[in-house]
């Protein structure tokens, strides 16, 4: 049979990416669909496929400011002839479920998320202090709309599968739909263990810097405890991002591979301010046996194995606590709640592993995440 696969837009090799390469090599003969594609910004494994882009691609300057042309997502994913598929496979964050398929298709939507510049973070990214006078007129007229299209085109989709519970759940308020969960894959052959065990000097944050993240809170907390903190990422806030830095907080920007790999290794914890809808990276810095410091939300709470600092705990209620715990976590998000964690971090280095933090990693590797999508596919088409 022959398979598309439909990607809302190749930029870079972020978390949707890594899922996109695995479909890759699970579809070897799949033909790729996506808005907009910048050539060498995916891995090789991307690359090589057929890609097939929208008219998008051709508007001049949209490759630095396509997230301008939101309210053309829709029509532009529309207009992808799919007759010729059997099966459709869309990777969707924003607009990707959304294209049309032939009736007699299999339409299979790995969902990231529920377009999320419309619905629970709306305010994150349009509230009146992100928006100018033109914006502030026009912004709630088009989220109306794209909160309507996004509803109405998750009836083109004959199965969801999310990516975590939290994903899940959310499919099941927006789209009345309910989904399948198959966690994103990490790659456990890649970030591994540093050969000479030691703790290392600095913090680390690895993202895509958008107002969701909350980079803010870390950079206020490590500025104000005057820790080292090493932030790599990129995206459309950094200039806001770096104007925040001062003495002991440091960008660095993307790095490859290898790179992000030695920092992982080279750090004494992760920082996960932000609420995700999964998030690969915390799996990456424990498949190299490092602990992570994460906001209690969203995808980090099937992720990590976290402990509460004591106040945080009496503030929620009473928590079983992992028998081997993979991280510490905080419950407000705000600079103080993660100073709070940090400095119980630091005073029970420990309580954590790098073995056993190794371990709950490889239980989301390639090989169970290619596994678990190659079994279900098979009930699917049988």
């Amino acid at each position: 049979m022959r398979v598309a696969i439909v990607h809302d837009w190749l930029t870079g090799m972020r978390g949707g990416e890594k899922v996109l390469e695995v479909f890759c090599e699970l579809f070897p003969e799949a033909d790729i669909f996506t808005l907009l594609h910048l050539r060498g910004s995916v891995s090789k494994t991307i690359e090589e496929r057929n890609i097939q882009t929208s008219f998008l691609q051709r508007i001049p300057l949209v490759k630095k400011c396509y997230r301008s042309f939101l309210l053309f997502f829709p029509l532009a994913i529309e207009g992808f002839d799919m007759r010729a598929y059997d099966m459709v496979l869309s990777s969707s964050h924003c607009v990707a479920k959304g294209v049309l398929t032939s009736p007699s298709a299999i339409h299979v939507c790995y969902c990231h998320t529920p377009m999320r510049y419309v619905w629970d973070h709306y305010y994150t990214y349009f509230g009146n202090d992100k928006k100018g006078a033109v914006s502030r007129f026009l912004m709630p007229a088009i989220a109306h709309y794209l909160r309507m299209w996004d509803v109405a085109s998750s009836n083109r989709v004959d199965y969801f599968v999310a990516n975590s519970y939290h994903v899940a759940n959310r499919i099941k308020k927006y789209y009345k739909r309910s989904a399948e969960v198959i966690h994103p894959p990490v790659d456990c052959s890649l970030y591994t263990l540093p050969e000479e065990r030691k703790e290392g000097d600095y913090y680390l944050i690895v993202s895509a810097f958008a107002p969701y993240k909350r980079i803010d809170i870390a950079i206020d907390a490590f500025e104000r405890m005057g820790l080292p903190l090493v932030i790599i990422g990129g995206g459309q806030e950094e200039g806001h991002i770096r104007k925040l830095t001062k003495r002991h907080v440091k960008c660095i920007g993307w790095q490859s591979g290898e790179s992000l790999k030695e920092y992982y290794r080279g750090c004494k914890a992760l920082i996960f301010p932000g609420e995700e809808d999964f998030g690969i990276v915390p799996l990456e810095a424990q498949a190299c046996g490092k602990p992570v410091i994460a906001f209690a939300a969203g995808g980090a709470l099937e992720t990590v194995q976290g402990i509460y600092p004591h106040d945080n705990r009496a503030a929620e209620g009473t928590r079983t606590e992992p028998k081997m715990p993979t991280g510490v976590f905080f419950t407000k998000q705000t600079a103080d709640s993660l100073m709070e964690a940090v400095r119980f971090f630091e005073g029970h280095k420990n309580l954590f592993d790098a073995l056993s933090i190794r371990k709950h990693a490889e239980n989301f590797d390639r090989s169970v995440f290619k596994e678990k999508f190659k079994q279900y596919s098979k009930k699917l088409l049988c």
